[in-house]
């Protein structure tokens, strides 16, 4: 919502209030750990369900030759969401420390 409030004044009258782009640019700090400490927690507690109901896996044989294990690729998934979460964290902060300096200088 401050993410397109902001766009979206910034669009109607060519710029937007300081405090609004600092909330733009803050709000990431708690939100991100949050959803994605959320998202890793639910798909850890799925973990047995989705090995039990073998829902959405598609086994040989079948038409297609292929072969698909939801479970699997919910262990890929969360091996690749802690990383790849870090990565994007930092990249934020440095967008973060890169925006609200030049807004400093103007």
């Amino acid at each position: 919502i401050i993410r397109y409030f902001f766009f979206g004044l910034k669009e109607a009258f060519g710029s937007s209030p300081s405090w609004l782009l600092w909330l733009r640019y803050s709000t990431f700090i708690v939100l991100y750990p949050t959803g994605i400490s959320s998202e890793v927690g639910l798909i850890y507690i799925a973990l047995p369900f989705i090995k039990a109901s073998e829902k959405y896996c598609i086994r040989m044989p079948n038409k297609w030759n292929f072969s698909f294990d939801y479970f699997c690729a919910a262990i890929v998934v969360l091996g690749i969401y802690v990383p790849g979460s870090i990565h994007l964290y930092s990249y934020m902060l440095a967008q973060r420390k890169k925006a609200l300096s030049k807004s400093k200088k103007e």
